[in-house]
C-alpha cells in the first residue's frame, strides 16, 4: 500500500498573495522558504506519493483567465521537477467557495480514486496545507493534517465545526524543516504476540510515546518495574501476560523479557540516525548503573546482589533472568551494576536506569542517515 502526501500549492509550496490570493503573474510568485531543500529531501528519501491539490477560485472565468494561470503553474511544476520533486497528479478545483461544490477542498469529489482503494494507505497519509480547510480535507480523507499555520483565519469561513478537527492535526508548524523531521522520524510502534504452552503475551509499544503504561502480568511488583520502563523511557507500553503462575513466576518473567526484546529487535531494524548507545547513573539511597548498546549482538554483565529471596511477589533471582532474556532477544549488550541497602530501591533504580539508557540509545537524528558503526552493518 502506498502512502500519499496531498500537498496544497498556495501558502504551502509558494507564498500566498493577498489581497486577491490569485497567483496570475510571475511578479506574485515567491516560493515558500526552504521548500526545495526539505520537500526535496522528502521526495528523494521517503516513500510517499506526491499529489498537488489546490483550489483556484474562478479559474477559467473572466476574473481569473487560464492564460494567466498556466504559465506560472507550469513554471512551478517544472522548477520542482528540476529538484527531483515529482508529483504523480495535480488536482485543481476551479469553483468559488460560494458555489459549495463537493469538488472544492475540503470536499473529496476529485480524490475518490484514493478512497477505499487497497492500493493506498490513507491512515498513514497526510494533507499538507496552510488553511484550516486542508485540515478538514485530511479528516474527510481519513488521514492526518500537517498544518503550515501562519494565519489561522485562512479558510475559516468554509469550516462549520472547527473544534471537531482538534485531533486531525498531526503537526502544526511554519517550517518545512519541521515537516521533514516529523515525516522522517515516523513513529516506531508495534504490536507483538508470543504464545507458548507456558505463557501468552501481548505487547503494544510506542518507542516515541509519552510514558503511558498499562501492564498486567499477574505479578504486582513486576508490573511496577515494567511501569518504570515506560515512564522513565518515555515509552507507551501495554503488556498483557497470561502465564502459568500456578507453577511459579519463572516463565512469566522470562518470556516477558524475551517478548519485549523481540519487539525491540523489530522496531530497531533500521538503526540509521540512531544514537545506538545509552548510559545512565540514577541515584536513590541505592546506586544503579545501566549501559546499553543496540549493536546487534547479545551480552550481559550483571553485578548486583540481593539478600532477600523475593521483593514483593517477584523472586530476586529472576531480575537477572529478565534482563538476560531481553538482551538475547533484542540482540543488545547490557552492563548492569547496583549497590545499596534497600532491596526494593535497588531493583527499582535498575529498572529506571534501564529505561533512561534505552531512551538515550533509541534517540534519532532526522538529518542523519549514518549507521552508527564503522562496519557498515548493524
Amino acid at each position: 500500500m502506498k502512502s500519499v502526501l496531498f500537498i496544497d500549492r498556495d501558502g504551502t509550496i509558494i507564498q500566498e498573495a493577498p489581497p486577491t490570493y490569485q497567483i496570475d503573474s510571475f511578479e506574485k510568485l515567491v516560493f515558500y522558504p526552504e521548500v526545495f531543500t526539505y520537500l526535496g529531501r522528502i521526495a528523494r528519501e521517503l516513500d510517499f506519493e506526491l499529489v498537488m491539490v489546490s483550489n483556484q477560485d474562478g479559474l477559467g472565468t473572466d476574473s481569473f483567465p487560464e492564460d494567466n494561470f498556466h504559465p506560472v503553474q507550469n513554471f512551478i511544476v517544472d522548477t520542482l521537477k528540476g529538484e527531483k520533486i515529482l508529483f504523480e497528479d495535480v488536482i485543481i478545483d476551479k469553483t468559488f467557495a460560494k458555489d459549495n461544490r463537493p469538488t472544492r477542498k475540503p470536499g473529496t469529489a476529485l480524490l475518490t480514486k484514493y478512497i477505499d482503494n487497497p492500493a493506498y494507505d490513507l491512515k498513514n497519509s497526510f494533507v499538507i496545507g496552510d488553511r484550516i480547510t486542508d485540515v478538514q480535507l485530511a479528516a474527510n480523507l481519513g488521514c492526518k493534517a500537517i498544518w503550515l499555520n501562519n494565519d489561522e483565519a485562512l479558510g475559516a469561513g468554509e469550516i462549520s465545526d472547527r473544534e471537531a478537527l482538534a485531533n486531525a492535526t498531526a503537526l502544526a508548524t511554519g517550517k518545512w524543516e519541521d515537516i521533514y523531521r516529523f515525516l522522517k522520524l515516523k513513529t516506531r510502534q508495534a504490536r507483538h504476540e508470543r504464545s507458548t504452552s507456558e505463557t501468552k503475551i501481548f505487547i503494544d509499544i510506542n518507542l516515541d510515546g509519552k510514558g503511558n503504561s498499562d501492564v498486567h502480568t499477574g505479578l504486582g511488583f513486576f508490573d511496577h518495574m515494567l511501569d518504570q520502563i515506560a515512564r522513565h523511557g518515555n515509552i507507551d507500553l501495554t503488556v498483557k501476560v497470561d502465564g502459568d503462575l500456578h507453577i511459579d513466576e519463572h516463565h512469566t518473567i522470562e518470556d516477558t523479557g524475551i517478548a519485549l526484546g523481540e519487539v525491540f529487535t523489530k522496531l530497531l531494524a533500521d538503526k540509521r540516525g540512531m544514537e545506538r548507545y545509552g548510559f545512565a547513573l540514577p541515584m536513590d539511597d541505592s546506586e544503579a548503573k545501566v549501559l546499553i548498546d543496540f549493536g546487534g549482538r547479545s551480552w550481559i554483565n550483571w553485578n548486583a546482589e540481593f539478600k532477600r529471596e523475593k521483593v514483593g511477589d517477584m523472586p530476586t533471582e529472576m531480575f537477572f533472568h529478565f534482563f538476560k532474556s531481553f538482551s538475547d532477544a533484542a540482540k543488545c549488550n547490557l552492563s548492569i551494576a547496583c549497590k545499596g541497602d534497600n532491596e526494593h530501591h535497588k531493583i527499582e533504580a535498575i529498572f529506571k536506569a534501564f529505561a533512561k539508557a534505552i531512551k538515550m540509545a533509541v534517540k534519532r537524528d532526522p538529518l542523519s542517515d549514518a549507521l552508527p558503526s564503522t562496519k557498515g552493518v548493524l
